[in-house]
Order: C-alpha cells, then structure tokens, then sequence
C-alpha cells in the first residue's frame, strides 16, 4: 500500500516544547488526524537560550543539541504512532521545522538558522525527512518568514469575505486573505516570548495562564509608548523577527527597576494587543473576520482585549473554521514538506519578498 499520511514538527520561538502532528494531505479540505506533545525539560531550553547570543564553542554546541533534538522529535514521532497504530512506512515524509536559534534575513548575506540534525532523525524514524525550509528563500531575497502564509490560504481563503488569520506563537504574525487580492503576510511583534519569559523570572511558570497574571497588573503608558517607539514596528512588510530582536535584554533596557513585576506583565500583554491590532487596522481595516491560532490564541485575556481593539469585526479561534488553533503551524510544516516532495514552490513571494516561487527545503531519503 503507498504511504498516505505526512508529519508536521513545529518547534517555535516559545521554546516551550515540540509539537507533532500526524495529517492526512490528500482530501481538501486536509484532515489534522492525531497529534502529539512532547515539552522541553529546563536545561534544554537554557542551552537554547543561550545559542541565540554569541557564546564560547557555539559550533561544538550547536551539533550538539542539534543531535539531542533529533532525538527529541524521534521520540514524539515514534510516540505518536505507536499510540495510533500507524507504521512509518505509511508516512510519505516529515515536515520538520527545526528549532530556531539565529534570525537574521535582513543583511544583503542573511540566513536562517534551525537546528535539528535531519538526517538523524531519518535514521531514527525511518521516514523521509523534509528541513531547512527558509534558507531557500533567503537565498532568493526573502525573508524566510513566515512560511504558513499559504497554508492560511489553503485552509481558510473565502471567495467573498475579506479574513486575516494572527497565528500568536512566541512572535506573532499575520496573513491577509482578501478575496481576488495577492495574499499578504508579516510578522507583526512578540507574540508570547516575551510574557513567558517575564512569567519564568518572576512567579516560576512558563507562561501565564489565560493572562490571570498579567490581569492583576496595570498597564504603564510610558513603557508601551517606549516599546512601541523600536523602528521594527514602523517598518512596511514585509519583515520578520526573532529573538534578535525581542529578548530579555530589550526588554530590560526600557526598565528603571522599580515597576512591578504584574504592572509589566500587562504591558507586555498590551504590546502584543497593540502591535497586532496596529498591522490589521493600518493595512486590511476592511476585514471582517479575524482568526486567531497558536498558544496565545488560548489567552482568555489577550483574546477579550484583542476582541475589544477591534469594534466591529468578528474575532475567533480558528477552531471555527474545523482546524485546531494549537496544531496549525505543525499542520503547515507537513503541507511544506509535501509540496517539497512534489517540487511545488512553497512560499509566497508577496508575503516573504522573495524574487520568485521557490521550492523550499532539503530531503533526508528514508
């Protein structure tokens, strides 16, 4: 029998753990089938953590965790089969994202950099491999990101209703789907780095439940107005970030020290309302239906705020639509890798700025 289905392994900016998604690509609308979680353990995501700054024997260990995460995705990946009773060989290819520790396509000589060591993983699943999905359209001039923009456009373009979808990961994004328009797509701000890890240094969890936190804390203007003054959210698309721009240390350099931790949590919460709300209204102020997806999709807070800074439109979960707003971008990953193993293009100039349709990806054969 030929294989059927297609992984997805999305490891975001969140650093949180890996997503895996076992999908089935071939009736139209695709079908998300089973999916599958596996989190980072705290000393993972710290060397992660400190990859992304310039550090002592980076190369070393870079391959090194490279191998470790391999081993990470093959653990989700056997897991999840093993739970649902399908055989690697009934998976045509894995789609997997790698986890990004360098973001810097804006130089005339960017790059991109995902670790994950996907020839090992195809040692250890024996399933064909599909990685390195943004350095294709770097080298063609892009951004390399986002590249979900024309998954959106598969699974939710309506003929006659003007749709943005804001997929609110550790940085959040945006895809324009206008009816008998080009598709448009951008990264907009932080999503939820920079709240998870206000979260992790000040109450120990990592990430904010439903925004409580955040909740029991005020906004400060002058900090808002100070974040919002960086040149990245003033900037035309397209553009991407990573956390080259949103850390740890951005964050600290706009503190006097003395606010409260809370009072900062809703700020950060703010920034992430403000700059999403900001992108839609200044370029697609026509929508009429705003869907959200990814982790901070699941933040009673952020969704009622973000709701209320957009009298008049309809905003929901892209759960309405039939695909679950935690498992998107896996499910994306695993259209990627499809399209890579027909030799179909798999960006979207518009969105990316890439002179042309590229064919994205490396393949690691079975």
């Amino acid at each position: 029998m030929n294989p059927t289905y297609h992984i997805g392994i999305m490891s975001g900016t969140s650093l949180d753990g890996v997503d895996v998604a076992l999908v089935d690509l071939s009736p139209l609308p695709p079908s998300l089938l089973h999916t599958f979680y596996l989190p980072y353990d705290k000393d993972l995501r710290r060397q992660l953590l400190d990859l992304h700054q310039p550090g002592n024997d980076e190369l070393h260990r870079a391959a090194m965790l490279g191998n470790t995460l391999a081993h990470r995705y093959a653990k989700a990946v056997i897991e999840l089969l093993k739970e649902n009773k399908v055989e690697p060989q009934n998976v045509v290819a894995i789609g997997c994202h790698g986890q990004t520790v360098r973001h810097c396509p804006q130089s005339g000589m960017g790059y991109s950099i995902q670790l994950g060591n996907a020839a090992l993983l195809a040692e250890l699943t024996g399933i064909t491999v599909v990685a390195d999905f943004r350095s294709r359209d770097i080298a063609a001039g892009g951004q390399g990101a986002p590249l979900v923009s024309g998954f959106h456009q598969l699974l939710f373009q309506d003929p006659k209703i003007h749709r943005v979808i804001v997929n609110i990961g550790g940085i959040s994004n945006i895809t324009s789907l206008a009816p008998n328009l080009e598709v448009v797509g951008f990264d907009c701000g932080p999503g939820n780095l920079l709240m998870d890890s206000w979260c992790l240094r000040h109450i120990g969890t990592t990430y904010d439940g439903n925004g409580v936190w955040a909740e029991s804390g005020k906004v400060i203007p002058v900090l808002l107005e100070k974040f919002m003054s960086l040149r990245f959210f003033s900037l035309p698309p397209p553009k991407s970030a990573g956390r080259e721009v949103f850390n740890s240390a951005w964050l600290e350099s706009y503190l006097s020290g003395h606010e409260k931790p809370e009072d900062v949590q809703a700020t950060l919460l703010q920034l992430t309302i403000t700059t999403i709300t900001n992108s839609i209204l200044a370029d697609f102020s026509d929508a009429a239906e705003i869907y959200l997806c990814g982790g901070g999709a699941r933040n009673k807070a952020l969704t009622s705020k973000l709701q209320a800074s957009l009298p008049g439109k309809k905003v929901k979960l892209t759960d309405v639509l039939g695909a679950n707003a935690d498992w998107l971008e896996a499910f994306a990953f695993a259209w990627l890798a499809k399209q890579t193993i027909l030799g179909v293009p798999g960006n979207l100039p518009p969105v990316t700025n890439a002179k042309g349709e590229r064919i994205l990806g490396a393949i690691y054969q079975a």
